[in-house]
This record gives structure tokens, sequence and C-alpha cells, in this order.
């Protein structure tokens, strides 16, 4: 077996947290490579080192003092390393990470020291190497991530590991400058490492046992999801389920390499099971639930709208022109909807719609704002009878509206919009129908 696990910044965030990761990753000699994050917060009130860091260096961009703050973080690191015993001493670290925001190095630079000051951390209390991410995963020069460059360099470099720690969150550019993954990026560099080394398994720990079929913040202690297929998953934290960063699928998925979402603090916990596809079925006709609130529907109407051709082409333009993406897009035969997240769109709306009516030139235009999206998704849901009219009559019976329904061919999902005031209970009431 061969093992990469990463930890999230709530199972690093102190000495007690790392002794309990340690203690996971010395328990299976598999588990050969590891990928930190930057400490986490240790109590609610507290900020993530990731966040001290940019506080810092906006400081040292601006030309305030920034030292104050400088120290305030390598005290975090300090509690870790006595915590754990170590004799370890940061000090040369530290004094270029005061030269380098001096000379102002950049923001990816000041944000991904909080992974690998942790992964130097990390590395000796488990007697592991120390790989920096910047000399194995490469950007290019426009700021991409560049995978079959990455992993050449990195399966070359592992390959002559027995165990190694390699910190999450970033990389660089082929000329060594340092560049960051979006927030969350430690779950990408896990997987980029896992299809690296070729893995029977990604671990990926963090503060829950595994994914939960609705968000525990809406839905009071919802049942977890036992297997879960990349596509399931995919859709789920687009809609803003949020264990897992999105992109951290893709490098795994492509060599079929299963991802095992853990909770550090119940090691005992068998947590959720990702795979590229299962013949096991769900405990429940859904997987799962997620949605987002802060859209804006555009409702197009022409008559023999449908018997035109380009029609959809000239409407989509008109946001594109603007610079905006779209959501979705139902249609019917005389009408086209498009869903935008309001925000972007608020500032530009009367651009897109003079857009609209010099380009597709429709009947009428209306914009209905406050509004949001909940994904229903499930592998099960294709072979079930009345999934959807399940889901209709639960919302129908909580005095629901729905606005807007989508459903692609594959019949993964249905997406619905409600107005935003309804999406709490929209989730609850599609909770109770196909859970309870």
């Amino acid at each position: 077996m061969n093992t990469v696990v990463k930890f999230g910044g709530s199972s690093l965030a102190n000495a007690e947290q790392f002794k309990k990761a340690a203690d996971i990753v010395r328990a299976d000699k598999a588990r050969r490579f590891v990928i930190p994050s930057a400490p986490g917060k240790r109590f609610p009130a507290d900020m993530k080192v990731t966040d001290m860091l940019y506080v810092c260096y906006a400081k040292a961009k601006s030309e305030k003092g920034f030292k104050k703050d400088l120290l305030a973080i390598k005290k975090r690191y300090q509690e870790i390393i006595d915590g754990l015993g170590l004799d370890l001493i940061l000090d040369d670290e530290f004094a270029v990470i005061e030269k380098n925001f001096t000379a102002h190095a950049g923001t990816s630079y000041a944000a991904s020291r909080g992974e690998y000051l942790n992964g130097i951390i990390m590395a000796k209390y488990l007697g592991f190497e120390f790989i920096d991410a910047a000399s194995v995963i490469r950007f290019d020069e426009d700021g991409h991530f560049d995978a079959e460059v990455t992993n050449r360099i990195l399966a070359s470099r592992l390959e002559k590991a027995e165990n190694a720690v390699i910190p999450g969150f970033y990389g660089a550019y082929e000329n060594g400058k340092v560049k960051t993954f979006s927030r969350g990026g430690s779950d990408i560099t896990g997987s980029i490492v896992a299809r690296a080394v070729m893995a029977d398994v990604y671990e990926n720990w963090t503060d829950v046992s595994g994914f939960l079929i609705a968000d525990p913040n809406i839905v009071k202690n919802p049942e977890s999801i036992e297997t879960i297929t990349y596509r399931e998953l995919r859709e789920l934290a687009y809609m803003g389920a949020s264990v897992l960063h999105e992109e951290a699928i893709f490098p795994v998925r492509r060599e079929a390499i299963p991802i095992n979402i853990r909770n550090t603090n119940r090691p005992e916990d068998s947590g959720t099971w990702i795979v590229e596809s299962t013949c096991q079925k769900s405990k429940y006709v859904i997987t799962g639930i997620a949605g987002k609130k802060g859209f804006c529907a555009v409702n197009v109407d022409k008559d023999l709208m449908n018997s035109e051709i380009g029609f959809g082409r000239k409407v989509l333009q008109a946001f594109e022109d603007n610079g905006i993406s779209f959501e979705h897009m139902p249609s019917g035969i005389d009408t086209l909807t498009v869903f935008v997240h309001q925000d972007e769109f608020a500032d530009k709306e009367q651009k897109v719609v003079a857009a609209i009516h010099r380009l597709a030139h429709p009947d009428h235009i209306e914009i209905e704002g406050d509004l949001a999206t909940i994904a229903v998704v499930g592998r099960g849901m294709k072979s079930t009878r009345g999934t959807a009219g399940r889901l209709f009559s639960a919302l129908t019976h909580a005095n629901i509206n729905i606005r807007m329904i989508d459903q692609g061919s594959s019949e993964l999902n249905i997406i619905i919009g409600v107005a935003n005031e309804d999406f709490e209970t929209a989730i609850k009431a599609i909770y109770d129908t196909f859970v309870e």
C-alpha cells in the first residue's frame, strides 16, 4: 500500500492536534507522504495563520511596521515546537521571511509561508524528508497550474524518497517565484502528490467524519455519506459543499485513485469514500443536498424564439461582452432564463439589458433578484421513479415557490431556484423527505 495523507488547518492548529496527526501517520507504514496545511484556529475567536500572514504582509507592503505581527506568527509556531518538545529553531526562516516581506516578495509568497513552516515542523517531528513545494509544483507563465510538468518533476523526485512532507497550497513559476492555489489549495496539493506516486488511496484528514448529506448549520445532525462518486462530489462541491476543494478531484480522478475523507479527532470513523464508480447503492435515493444564495434571473421573452437560429448565442454574447459568466440557462418555447451571480451582475445589469435588446431583439426582459439555487444530487435518482415528484411535493408542503427547475439528461441531479429567504427551509424540507 502507498497512501498520501493531507491534514487541514484545524488538524494542525496546535501541538495537541499535531500529535494526533503524527499518531495517525505512524499507525500505518503505508502513509509515506504527508501534506500539511498552515495552522488553523485554536478556538472560535482565534485567527488562522494564513490570515495573520495576509495582514502582516499588507502592512509590510504599505510600509507600515509589520515586525510585531511577524513576531506574533513566530510565537504561534514556537508554541507548537515547544509543545512537541522539538529541538528546532526557525530564526533563520523568519529572518528570510522578514527580508522578503520588506522587499515586497508578493502576496502568494506571504500566504505560502504558513504551510512552508508547518511542513518543516511536521517533517522534523515525523523524521521524514522535507520537500519544498516550490521545487516540485509548477505554474506556467500565465499563472495556471501545469499538471503534466508538475507530475513529471514530482514523480521523479518522490521516487527517490522513502517518506516525505510536502507543504500544501503553493508551488512556483519556472523562475522560482512562489504562486499559490486558491484558498483551500492544500487539498489540491494532496491530490497532485497522490497522482505522482500512483497512491492506492488519498486520505484527506479534517475536523469532520466525511461528507454530510446536508449543511449541519441548516439541518441538525445530518446523516453522513458513506460512498460518493467523483461526479456527485463535483456537483455538490460546485454548489457550495466545502469539505474538499473541488479542484482536488481532477488529478486523482484521472488515475481512479479513491479519496477517503477522515476526522483527525475521530480516527476510528471510516469517513467518506470518494470513488470513480461503484455498484454500492446509496443508503438513500439522494446522496447530498447543497446550494448557494445570491443569484439573479434574467428572463428573456420572444415569440417564436425556438425557431430563431442563434437566439441563445446572441443573448449569451451580451453577458460575455460584459465579462459575466452564467450558472444555469433553463428555457421554454418563448422564454429563456439566464441565472447569474447577483453581485457580479448588479453594476452591469443595464448594459447587459441594452446589449440583449441590440443583439437579440426580444419582446420583453424581466430581472428577478435575491434568488438561491439548490442541487439535489444522487446516483440513485436515475433508477428511482418519482424522485422529482417527491422533491416538488416536499417544497409545496413547505409553501415554497419554485422559481427555476434545471435537470441534466444524466439524471444525476436536479437544480431548483427559490427565493433567498426560502433557502434554509427548502433544504430542510428536502432532507426530511428523502432522509428522515
